[in-house]
């Protein structure tokens, strides 16, 4: 009899681990990309993928179009656990690794080409960085280049004086820049920038071309400054914990997954941004070619923020060494 139970108790224990290995996830991440834009039709086709491959163990629920919040307030809710994950610029991650911000250090980059040249080489060491602080990241995937529009022209930097900046709320980067530059900084979320503009609260901002078309930006900026200020990528990111809550096979299939719909976004994005360029153009918006005087003045003040965002924000002198190395 004692063999009897010993036996009943065994099965019994691997019935129990077998149904909690096959237990569901349904991972609920959010974004601030609206609903029915590339990012996110993207996002719930590879959903719809991991689901079908693993047999409906691994599911997915996005909360897109800023319902959650911003994404320090997606952030915040995945630390309670009210949220698993989100699809979020690489910058707001940087209270978690301070190193994901510094793809976004003011003039980092002149062109795609030196863009590609250190995100080869430096993604995955971002990405093992934020790993190690608790998150798994499918890949970063480009939001592009942020050019200033204005509602004047900025050929000179004398014509910047007076203007009036917008600066995204939480967003160590713009501040740095606009106090740099002598601007006069107005916070804002992003839902008010179009009756910012309208109103002439301020005569300025900073958006990458697809942003400034989707958000109807053009129509009041209608005037950008052709000199990259920062770069951006964003990334899908979920918990460590949640993560683990699958099994190794399906976290197999979900990295493989999520990870080609990162890679396929990053690209689309690059082209999106060229085309939203000629589109820009066609709808009146002036592209305003600085002088070499004026370029000269971005970098001095380029300079000075990257050195007080180096001084203020905790990166990893040897993450910072190795992009300078990168970009010379």
């Amino acid at each position: 009899m004692p063999i009897v139970r010993m036996l009943l108790t065994l099965f019994v224990t691997l019935g129990i681990a077998s149904t909690v290995s096959a237990q569901s996830v349904r991972l609920k991440i959010a974004t601030m990309a609206p609903d029915g834009t590339i990012w996110m039709k993207e996002l719930q086709r590879a959903a719809d993928k991991v689901e079908e491959r693993t047999e409906g163990r691994v599911s997915f629920r996005f909360y897109p179009g800023g319902t959650m919040g911003t994404d320090s307030a997606v952030l915040r809710k995945i630390r309670i656990g009210q949220l698993h994950g989100g699809v979020v610029l690489a910058g707001s991650l940087a209270d978690i690794d301070p190193d994901m911000e510094i793809y976004s250090l003011p003039l980092l980059f002149r062109s795609n080409g030196e863009v590609d040249f250190v995100r080869q080489r430096m993604d995955q060491f971002l990405i093992d960085g934020l790993k190690a602080k608790g998150f798994i990241s499918f890949g970063l995937t480009e939001t592009g280049f942020t050019y200033l529009m204005s509602t004047k022209p900025t050929r000179t930097f004398d014509e910047l004086k007076g203007r009036k900046a917008l600066m995204m709320q939480d967003d160590p980067v713009s501040l740095a820049i606009v106090e740099a530059a002598g601007l006069s900084p107005v916070p804002l979320p992003i839902s008010f920038v179009l009756t910012g503009l309208q109103t002439g609260l301020f005569d300025s901002v900073a958006a990458p071309a697809v942003g400034a078309i989707a958000l109807q930006w053009f129509t009041k900026a209608k005037y950008l400054t052709d000199l990259p200020i920062t770069y951006f990528c964003g990334t899908t990111v979920v918990s460590t914990k949640a993560f683990n809550r699958m099994s190794a096979a399906d976290q197999k299939i979900v990295r493989e997954v999520m990870g080609r719909a990162n890679r396929e976004l990053d690209a689309a994005s690059r082209s999106d941004n060229a085309e939203a360029r000629k589109a820009l153009a066609s709808q009146g918006v002036e592209f305003v070619d600085p002088t070499e005087e004026t370029r000269a003045k971005w970098d001095e003040i380029a300079g000075a923020a990257t050195r007080k965002l180096v001084a203020q924000r905790d990166y990893d002198p040897a993450t910072v060494k190795m992009i300078e190395d990168l970009v010379a």
